[in-house]
């Protein structure tokens, strides 16, 4: 059974303005079963996919041919195989001069983004999309999170279920299948992953170290990067292993989130910390196989923010809002931290994110150096397990998960 995505609204809208749309995002995510139930209710959009190696080199070696063959307006499916592509829907799209040409999906994020962005500047509507949002799972309204927008909501989470959730991941395929197991799909799923997508993208001589890589990477998630330790444990060098995590950044596993970085405050942390967008293939990545056990763990804390980032960050992507200049966190050299701080018009709102249930004012305890900082504050959250929204005082309040 198909779950609309909170992405088709601005799918539509950038369809009404640009003659090229292009949607990024990691394989099985759920882009071309979106674009295909967006053709079916729009009608007359046609599809194709480079995934057939006859169909791709056709793309590659004769782009003109191939543009006839499959005329617009028209789906085409991981437009990464053949950016030869681009400067040929560049020029049907300035002669043509029509919305809605081209649908173009590819399964390397921000590298794609570029690529589109330098053929296609100015003709392309470019979009982010991630594994369903829990808004989009249990279908209600999907909206950027802002703890000022947050006002009365109730919610009978508990953290058993909240667990379960995290452990399941939220691949379409994991929330429409709900007999299929977490170990046999992530395990089908990275295979995949590192037969065509890291192939694609680096020529990687040994794949059992990059597995190795991929799963000290899923450890760390809720953690700053540190590439020598990383490295270390793999048996890499540095260099290696950035190159590496740009690798999982680009094919949308990862999410780098950068630390705030204040023109007149110099003792900010500059390492990004790392998340992965889908906290069920982290679990399975870091060897977790049960839910309450992973609840109990010495990692069950950073886990629990990972799911709490990946939620924010999904409910702004699929909004159409870019999140690199709207998210970030903080952290000193004095050792305060804010889980993470959302910039809008002019104002920072920090969030807490913790497991329990009842965490109290001493989760505030660092909102204090916002006032150091040139930003207005505005009001802050701590996102915990808590039935309802409580105050803290006039500016904070404790924010059910539900909220987000």
């Amino acid at each position: 059974m198909y779950k609309k995505r909170a992405i088709e609204t601005k799918i539509k809208y950038l369809s009404e303005h640009f003659s090229v749309v292009l949607v990024c995002g990691a394989r099985q995510t759920g882009k071309t079963t979106m674009l295909k139930h967006f053709a079916e209710e729009t009608g007359g959009i046609g599809y194709v996919t480079l995934d057939y190696p006859r169909v791709r080199q056709l793309a590659r070696e004769d782009p003109e041919l191939f543009l006839q063959q499959y005329p617009a307006p028209v789906i085409i499916d991981e437009i990464q195989y053949a950016p030869e592509l681009l400067p040929y829907i560049k020029i049907r799209a300035d002669e043509k001069r029509e919305k809605g040409m081209y649908y173009l999906t590819g399964s390397q994020m921000f590298h794609m983004m570029n690529k589109v962005s330098e053929s296609l500047s100015g003709r392309a509507g470019i979009l982010a999309m991630y594994s369903m949002s829990r808004a989009e799972t249990e279908e209600y309204e999907s909206r950027p999170f802002l703890p000022a927008d947050v006002k009365n909501i109730n919610s009978d989470d508990d953290i058993i279920s909240v667990f379960e959730k995290i452990m399941r991941g939220s691949m379409p395929a994991m929330v429409t299948d709900k007999e299929l197991l977490p170990e046999d799909f992530y395990g089908s799923y990275i295979q995949t992953y590192l037969e065509r997508d890291v192939r694609e993208i680096v020529n990687v001589k040994n794949e059992g170290k990059f597995l190795k890589f991929i799963s000290c990477a899923a450890a760390r998630t809720g953690q700053e990067v540190n590439a020598d330790d990383i490295a270390k444990d793999v048996g890499i060098d540095r260099r290696t292993a950035e190159g590496w995590l740009s690798v999982l950044v680009s094919s949308g596993l990862v999410y780098l989130l950068n630390p705030y970085s204040g023109n007149t405050i110099k003792r900010i942390v500059k390492r990004p910390k790392l998340y992965f967008m889908d906290t069920g293939l982290a679990c399975y990545l870091s060897l977790w196989n049960n839910s309450r056990a992973l609840e109990m763990s010495s990692m069950g804390g950073a886990m629990f923010e990972t799911y709490v980032v990946s939620e924010i960050i999904k409910s702004y992507v699929n909004a159409g809002i870019d999140v690199r200049s709207r998210l970030f966190y903080y952290r000193d050299n004095n050792g305060k931290e804010i889980d993470l701080l959302i910039a809008e018009n002019g104002k920072l709102y920090p969030v807490e994110i913790k497991k329990s249930a009842d965490p109290g004012k001493a989760a505030l305890k660092n909102f204090s150096v916002l006032s150091a900082l040139p930003e207005e504050t505005g009001e802050g959250a701590v996102i915990c397990m808590s039935p309802m929204v409580i105050p803290l005082d006039e500016m904070n309040k404790i924010v059910p998960l539900r909220a987000i």
